[in-house]
């Protein structure tokens, strides 16, 4: 069947091959209209009503067409601007039909990479608020250079936050304010290796930057097993600190066992090692209690670290502490030496917790992720039954379990989708000893409400 898109001189040659045949056949003919440049970029394309009414087809048929090729880039979908051609560099005139094919998809349209909360979210409002009464209040001397451990107005609003929810055991004294997570492990990595550190264990899965971190401070990292029950803390022995995330590992997501919490604290007073608790997504937990700090267990000998990457924005680079007293003056001479928070901004997280307006995002903030869980749980078992999902009951991500042998090629269709997601191999430490596992790591927190179903509709096609 040869029907004309009038309006926009564009012809579409769909065979009547079923709604599947169809599908194919429109997503094709507009790519190609967008390949060559017949359709330009920014071109409002008509509702999948108006559409399906033109060509004689079910309107499930243009709207999944659609869908296919927002996953793809091609075009974009938002509310209240309706469907249209993405920008996108076009080829030039002596680059041939077939080079464009062989072409490999370029940016992603969309991130499930873990790491990043809806951004979109971030309460604007709110925050200009607390921005406001903050400058307001302000001291002229609180301009300066001041106190290299941060504003006292923050430490004292992050120390009662974290004994309050957290289960954190401090004062104001001993938080040191930094511009986020890594600058606080710069930091601690100076202090170590000045001490005459040369070992850091780290989890088996975790993040490779953190790795290099330590690198750059001149140590060296060993990776300690995971198991169903988390990260394996009864075989350490000679390294001088060990970096966890025992609450919710990550990426895995499981909690780490009671009986292993208590190791890693009676080999850190057996030793004097330090344990260094990255606390990344404390805020979230949805099924179950939340599990208290293991700082609690020690405070001389665990350093807790957290950040407001998650709950609000990893640009707004703030983030904390908790340190020791035999480490204070140390920690807090290395960041002396280095960059700080400007403190405007410390001014107003300060005041944006005291006022109550953090707590009040982050319950909101749960709920929203919460639905997104659910709404990819229910997806991947509709979907792919072959598929489980794992380590869902806190955080911003999950884990995928896919058959064996599957997790390359189902990262590669993603790419093709338009979907910027890593498998379970990109977190491996190279000396990791146990068993490798197919899967992927979904975060579910990244993308906005407005593409929220069609990444998950993107996904869920990949998978097998």
């Amino acid at each position: 069947m040869a029907e004309s898109w009038a309006n926009l001189g564009i012809d579409l040659h769909l065979e009547p091959a079923g709604s599947s045949g169809l599908r194919r056949g429109l997503t094709d003919a507009l790519r190609d209209a967008v390949r060559t440049g017949r359709l330009a970029p920014g071109t409002r394309l008509p509702s999948s009503r108006t559409l399906a009414a033109d060509l004689g087809i079910a309107r499930n048929t243009v709207a999944e067409g659609y869908a296919d090729l927002v996953a793809e880039g091609w075009l974009t979908a938002r509310q209240g601007s309706g469907t249209r051609v993405a920008e996108r560099a076009l080829p030039s005139a002596g680059t041939s039909g077939a080079a464009v094919r062989r072409r490999t998809p370029g940016r992603p349209a969309h991130s499930l990479v873990p790491g990043t909360p809806d951004l979109a979210a971030f309460p604007r409002t709110e925050w200009l608020r607390a921005a406001r009464r903050a400058l307001t209040r302000v001291p002229n001397d609180a301009l300066g250079y001041g106190d290299p451990r941060g504003r006292p107005e923050l430490r004292t609003a992050v120390a009662g936050y974290l004994a309050r929810v957290r289960g954190v055991r401090t004062d104001p004294d001993s938080v040191l304010i930094t511009a986020g997570f890594s600058h606080a492990l710069r930091l601690l990595g100076t202090v170590l290796r000045g001490r005459g550190a040369r070992t850091v264990a780290v989890e088996s899965y975790g993040l490779h930057v953190h790795h290099d971190l330590l690198a750059g401070a001149g140590l060296t990292t060993t990776a300690l097993p995971y198991g169903e029950l988390g990260t394996e803390t009864r075989g350490l022995g000679a390294e001088s600190a060990v970096l966890l995330t025992p609450a919710h590992q990550f990426p895995m997501g499981t909690p780490l066992h009671p009986d292993r919490r208590a190791a890693v604290v009676d080999w850190a007073r057996r030793t004097g090692g330090l344990i260094l608790e990255d606390d990344y997504d404390g805020e979230f937990r949805y099924d179950r209690q939340p599990v208290g700090a293991l700082q609690g267990l020690d405070p001389g000998h665990v350093v807790h670290l957290g950040t407001a990457s998650k709950s609000l924005a990893p640009g707004l680079r703030l983030g904390w502490m908790v340190v020791p007293p035999a480490l204070l003056a140390e920690l807090t001479e290395a960041k002396g030496h280095a960059d700080t928070v400007g403190v405007l901004d410390q001014l107003t997280l300060a005041e944006f917790i005291a006022s109550g307006a953090y707590d009040r995002h982050v319950r909101a903030a749960r709920q929203r992720y919460r639905r997104r869980r659910d709404q990819l749980a229910a997806a991947v078992a509709g979907r792919a039954p072959e598929v489980t999902v794992t380590g869902i009951a806190a955080g911003l991500h999950a884990v995928l379990r896919l058959p064996a042998g599957t997790e390359q090629a189902v990262v590669q269709a993603a790419h093709w989708q338009g979907l910027a997601l890593h498998g379970l191999a990109f977190y491996r430490h190279r000396l990791a000893v146990a068993e490798p596992l197919d899967a992927l790591v979904v975060g579910y927190g990244t993308p906005p409400d407005s593409t929220w179903p069609t990444v998950l509709e993107a996904l869920c096609r990949v998978l097998p």
